[in-house]
């Protein structure tokens, strides 16, 4: 037998989604702001490339939160 739904800390969930992107994001950004003149290009240009994915990640979640967050009370 399936399990019931239980959407009752989706929005929790997704906070800590969003607040893991974030920290990802900053170190991504503090590694290239010391490191950028010493890495190779392929290596700049993958973690700008994952840099831009997390941006859209967050904005999914953020989205996603909005719909979930009535539904948390």
């Amino acid at each position: 037998m399936a399990k019931p739904d239980d959407r009752s800390n989706n929005a929790s969930r997704i906070r800590n989604a969003i607040e893991n992107t974030e920290e990802n994001l900053r170190e991504a950004q503090s590694y290239l702001d010391e490191h950028a003149d010493e890495i190779s290009p392929k290596e700049l240009s993958d973690i700008k490339r994952k840099n831009k994915g997390r941006h859209a990640a967050i904005e999914g979640f953020q989205n996603e939160l909005q719909d979930e967050e009535p539904l948390e009370s």
